[in-house]
């Protein structure tokens, strides 16, 4: 029996036979990190990615004065991942860091290969979500240049509620 229910509930058991969920939620691993702990600090290869079930996170950069400028914020149920990095196996320029207490589900690069060669729906459920990601982020890079910075405010207060309501 599964007794998993955060990672049931993000690979959607009507998608995967019950031999296969096992075998998907047996290469995670619960990890915990405390608020303003780093998850990940740039320059080094992300060595793994994480769906975060509890608590909130945010990646950053520094621009060219030297201001940290956040790239992305994390919230519940979303991959905490530098995609490039992760599949590429280049360095990361971003840091990512607990704004709370988290709880996350990991999984590493070997373990991550092993499940996309081995099963067929996970490799498309993974690539859903890569293109997903994707497009939000050209939405974003396009909101960028054309919105001004209330319009993107207002859009995020209705999109993303959660995010105005639990991180500063």
């Amino acid at each position: 029996m599964i007794t998993n229910h955060f990672l049931l509930n993000i690979f959607d058991e009507k998608n995967f036979s019950d031999n296969d969920l096992l075998h998907i939620i047996s290469k995670f691993k619960k990890v915990k990190f405390l608020k303003d702990d780093f998850l990940l600090r740039e320059g080094r290869i992300v060595p793994v990615y994480w769906f975060l079930e509890t608590g909130h996170i945010r990646s950053y950069v520094y621009d060219h004065e030297g201001n940290d400028v956040t790239t992305e914020l994390y919230t519940p149920g979303n991959i905490v991942i530098d995609w490039p990095s992760f599949f590429l196996r280049n360095p990361t320029l971003e840091n990512f860091q607990a704004l709370s207490d988290c709880v996350c589900w990991q999984i590493d690069y070997e373990n991550f290969q092993i499940l996309f060669n081995q099963i067929e729906k996970f490799r498309n459920e993974c690539r859903k979500r890569l293109v997903s990601s994707y497009a939000i982020a050209q939405k974003r890079k396009l909101a960028i240049i054309t919105d001004g910075a209330k319009d993107r405010y207002l859009k995020l207060l209705l999109e993303r509620p959660d995010v105005i309501h639990n991180i500063p």
